[in-house]
């Protein structure tokens, strides 16, 4: 097969490329499902001709005349509204397959949430499983563009919507008359952001960019892309199905999505833990070592802790684990400590990125040789710019923003001016800046200070909150904890830390402030604590500001 062609590689083509070069090896495990590279190559062919055949696809190409705008799009939308399971790839890759533009919807939300996302994503197609038919039946009458509604059985018993079609009955559609479109590079990876800090918004990458910088384009250990389709055929072949990852975070958060085509483009495996409607440590655990997976994602100590319990109270035979890699939150020293104690043999991966940069650094931690808190070796790509966007900083030059430049994304959807203000030009080279603070150390190494929007400024004073976070989670007693800033008269903003603590605990607000402490100083530690039963989180881990905010004013006001 030849090179990608000028417009670079898309993510169909990719697939149909390790398909084709594996086809017996399996590409996902789900309880008994074991579907090879070529049963889910065909099915997600049947369902590509259903959305091709309903009119779906491209209908403005980024290239022609006149052209579109970074910010806009000339495909159509198709949702997925899915907990994790082999429908929710099918359906991504059969998006790309008919040049139709899948996007992540996330299934906590609300109606007035899913209206607005649904409503923002301009949503043509939508993919559901049954559990959340009653949602989708809420607001179709207020979707004007949703035109194709495809609702996946589950364990809900829920019934198929009225016009609504069954997805195992459009797998097997035959190639339209008109034959299928070509995949392009240019063609769209839509990924919203979680809206855990502000109204999520559609970040529009090309194919190809997403592909090389963040979903496996670029093999490991080097800087350099595939050159060909030909290059990803003979590394799938020669990897010989040899690594297994399991998947514990949902797909419909980008790092899962990134993390899987990963192990795609290698010909590896996919395993997902028995139980996906909510996180169960012992499951995923038993499913690993079943499995005997090499790899397992986390996002941060919602994910890590919950799991190195697990580990420490059980008999789990993980001698074939090799990594643990976090990503999308912060990693706490203490749980870090634990599953290399635990586990002394893998190797502890911190990866720092975001929905508008991709993959921007990382750093490794093995027992004995832990990472600093918070630092991390950046790629080539990856910089720090100054205060006002009109240079980058040299090593060693301090404090300024995180920026991503080179492969960068298109826009977000339709809103112009944030793409422009995300998104600047500076010397002539256009950039990521989607808001982190960080420090660019004089070794070459950028240590992240935290995002800017959930910063709190208290008499004049910077304060990260997940630094504060970090003091507080070193208390033994500490299960979670979320930093956010209220109203203060005296200082315009103040800490306050929402904690829950473990079962049991009886430490004393002095306890946990003495604690952080020791860690920051004076005027970082928070004015108040509140005690919440559960921190909520997002479905990925990702701590949710918007919530914690509202417990912190509610809390101030008597509620």
């Amino acid at each position: 097969m030849p090179g990608p062609g000028p417009d670079g590689f898309n993510l169909s083509t990719v697939f149909d490329t390790v398909a084709r070069a594996v086809p017996d090896q399996e590409v996902l495990v789900w309880r008994d499902r074991r579907l090879t590279y070529a049963q889910m190559n065909a099915r997600v062919d049947g369902l590509a001709h259903a959305l091709v055949e309903r009119g779906l696809g491209c209908h403005i190409e980024r290239d022609g005349v006149p052209g579109l705008a970074g910010h806009e799009s000339g495909q159509d939308h198709l949702g997925l509204y899915l907990r994790n399971g082999n429908e929710y790839l099918e359906a991504m890759l059969a998006g790309y397959r008919a040049r139709v533009a899948p996007f992540n919807v996330n299934y906590r939300y609300v109606t007035d949430e899913l209206l607005y996302l649904l409503t923002d994503a301009r949503t043509r197609a939508l993919v559901y499983h049954a559990e959340f038919a009653p949602q989708v039946a809420a607001i179709r009458d207020r979707l004007p563009d949703l035109q194709l509604l495809v609702q996946v059985a589950d364990e809900s018993g829920n019934d198929l919507l009225p016009g609504a079609l069954d997805y195992e009955s459009l797998l097997w559609t035959p190639v339209p008359e008109g034959g299928m479109p070509v995949p392009r590079g240019d063609d769209l990876f839509v990924l919203y952001t979680g809206g855990t800090t502000g109204m999520p918004k559609g970040v529009l990458w090309r194919n190809d960019d997403i592909f090389v910088t963040s979903m496996g384009g670029t093999p490991s250990g080097t800087s350099e892309p595939f050159s060909s389709y030909d290059a990803i055929a003979d590394a799938a072949r020669a990897a010989a199905g040899g690594m297994t990852l399991l998947m514990i975070p949902p797909f419909m958060h980008g790092a899962a999505q990134w993390s899987t085509f990963h192990i795609i483009t290698g010909g590896g495996r996919v395993v997902l833990p028995d139980e996906v409607r909510r996180f169960d440590p012992a499951d995923a655990l038993r499913t690993a070592v079943r499995e005997r997976v090499v790899s397992i994602p986390v996002v941060g100590d919602a994910v890590a802790r919950p799991l190195v319990e697990e580990i420490e109270r059980g008999d789990y035979d993980l001698s074939g684990l090799a990594a643990v890699n976090n990503g999308s939150a912060p990693l706490t020293p203490g749980v870090r400590a634990r599953l290399l104690e635990a586990l002394p043999h893998i190797l502890v991966m911190d990866a720092a990125g975001a929905s508008e940069t991709g993959l921007q650094m990382s750093s490794m931690s093995a027992k004995g040789l832990e990472a600093d808190t918070a630092t991390f070796s950046p790629v080539a790509a990856t910089t720090v710019v100054d205060d006002l966007f009109t240079r980058v900083l040299e090593p060693g030059e301090g404090g300024g923003w995180l920026a991503q430049r080179g492969r960068v994304p298109l826009g977000y959807l339709d809103d112009a001016d944030k793409t422009a203000r995300t998104f600047p030009v500076i010397d002539g080279v256009r950039f990521a800046i989607p808001g982190d603070r960080a420090r660019y150390l004089e070794d070459g190494r950028i240590e992240l200070l935290g995002r800017d929007g959930v910063t709190i400024n208290s008499g004049g004073e910077k304060i990260f909150v997940e630094e504060v976070e970090r003091a507080l989670a070193a208390h033994p007693d500490v299960r979670d904890v979320v930093v956010v800033g209220r109203p203060s008269e005296r200082w315009g903003s103040e800490p306050v830390a929402v904690v829950q603590l473990a079962a049991g605990s009886t430490a004393g607000d002095e306890d946990l402030l003495a604690e952080a402490g020791r860690h920051i100083a004076r005027y970082k530690v928070p004015k108040a604590i509140i005690r919440v039963p559960l921190v909520e989180r997002s479905p990925s881990g990702k701590a949710d500001y918007r919530w914690a905010r509202a417990q912190a004013v509610t809390a101030a006001a008597g509620g």
